[in-house]
């Protein structure tokens, strides 16, 4: 099982004291929140891949933008943001980007992660960032699933409230997006899981799966 450690999320030196801290699923509880919001890409007649906003908490938040303001105007651009933003991405690639996903009993694989960055809107972070199917997926295959978890509960991911998951533009209007339990979606998605955080993985994370066939 990967070791947790500050770098996963580009956690900044005032949080240096939680490197390598991993707690166990019986006692886990969570020192950062993100909610989570996908947006299914859409290219070329099949899904192309999952655009991801992931919105920290404003405790992560007001310490990882501390002495970041560089020209001291209040603000925090993404020129400001750009290295942060890029140890967050370097940080996540050891666990997968907390991402899987599956298609009719296969597990679906991504390419490197692209066109990613930071903002700072309302008091809190962003990272926004694409993570490319290594092949599409035809609008045509059935049970496509995906999630965002970390089953360790080290970081909590929580679905948006509103529209936690969209297809993107030129996605056909039959295709419908579902939220469901991980467990219930159950094949390579929970195997996903598993075999990366260990059996106890699936349980409680939330998946979305997408059916363009219709009753």
């Amino acid at each position: 099982m990967p070791r947790l450690s500050a770098s996963v999320i580009g956690l900044i030196a005032s949080l240096a004291m939680l490197t390598g801290a991993l707690v166990g699923p019986a006692a886990a509880h969570p020192h950062v929140w993100i909610t989570v919001e996908t947006t299914l890409m859409y290219d070329k007649g099949g899904f192309s891949g999952l655009r991801h906003k992931w919105t920290f908490d404003q405790y992560y938040t007001a310490m990882a933008i501390e002495g970041l303001d560089k020209n001291k105007d209040g603000k925090y651009d993404r020129e400001e943001l750009a290295e942060l933003a890029k140890v967050n991405i370097d940080g996540l690639k050891e666990f997968a980007y907390f991402t899987t996903a599956s298609v009719g009993g296969q597990e679906i694989k991504f390419e490197a992660p692209s066109d990613y960055w930071l903002e700072h809107r309302d008091g809190v972070l962003s990272l926004n960032f694409t993570l490319p199917f290594a092949e599409p997926v035809s609008t045509d295959a059935k049970g496509l699933t995906f999630a965002v978890q970390d089953p360790t509960f080290f970081i909590a991911f929580d679905l948006a409230k509103v529209d936690p998951a969209k297809l993107g533009p030129g996605a056909p209007a039959a295709c419908k997006i579902k939220v469901g339990s991980a467990k219930e979606q159950g094949g390579a998605l929970g195997d996903a899981f598993a075999k990366q955080f260990g059996a106890f993985a699936v349980g409680g994370s939330q998946a979305i799966s997408v059916d363009c066939q219709g009753p």
